[in-house]
């Protein structure tokens, strides 16, 4: 009964991270900013995303806002900073702004990915909020095989690009520009909100 339970919770802590993280956004904005990268470094990259992405989320699970509040920083303004970062990421996708160096481009990648995208305040606050409802252990095995399988699809985002073809993934690489911008909107206002709630 206890194994059942156990693994019931498990099961729907990794469903509310997967649609929370949702790796499918990740790989199409992984595809769009790796370009003209070799498969070695997307590979790379993808895996320090999942890296950062685990390691933020297991440090917000363990520690919930301790660690930015021995830093002085509200949760608010971590979610404007992701916000920002990601509306910057979204114009940039929109517009068709390539970076101009390529080393700089490789050093941000995983960064842009496995936050605000993969670990963003939503996929932090849930596992806050699993933990609370089902202790510590299944929302850390539920985050280690989302992240798995999210790992998974960004080392095949090539052969993703490849089959729907470079035209295809080009026009939705504009289109997710701009839902990655109204996504940057939407944590900034959060942000602004969980600010003004702090000064209550």
């Amino acid at each position: 009964m206890v194994l059942d339970s156990f693994i019931i919770a498990t099961i729907k802590s990794a469903l509310a991270l997967f649609v929370i993280i949702d790796p499918f956004l990740a790989a199409a904005v992984f595809i769009s900013i790796t370009k003209g990268m070799s498969k070695k470094e997307k590979a790379r990259e993808a895996f320090l995303a999942v890296f950062v992405a685990l390691g933020l989320l297991l440090i917000f699970l363990f520690s919930g806002l301790l660690v930015l509040n021995l830093l002085g920083i509200s949760f608010g303004s971590f979610i404007v900073a992701g916000g920002i970062i990601l509306f910057i990421l979204g114009v940039q996708t929109l517009l068709g702004i390539e970076f101009s160096k390529k080393e700089h481009k490789s050093k941000i990648v995983a960064i842009i990915i496995g936050t605000p995208l993969l670990s963003g305040p939503g996929a932090m606050t849930t596992v806050i909020i699993l933990s609370q409802q089902y202790g510590y252990w299944p929302p850390v095995i539920a985050s280690i095989l989302v992240l798995l399988v999210t790992g998974a699809i960004l080392y095949f985002a090539d052969a993703i690009s490849k089959f729907f073809g470079d035209r295809l993934i080009e026009v939705l690489s504009r289109v997710l520009g701009l839902v990655l911008a109204a996504m940057a909107i939407e944590f900034i206002k959060n942000g602004i909100m969980e600010m003004i709630k702090g000064f209550k």
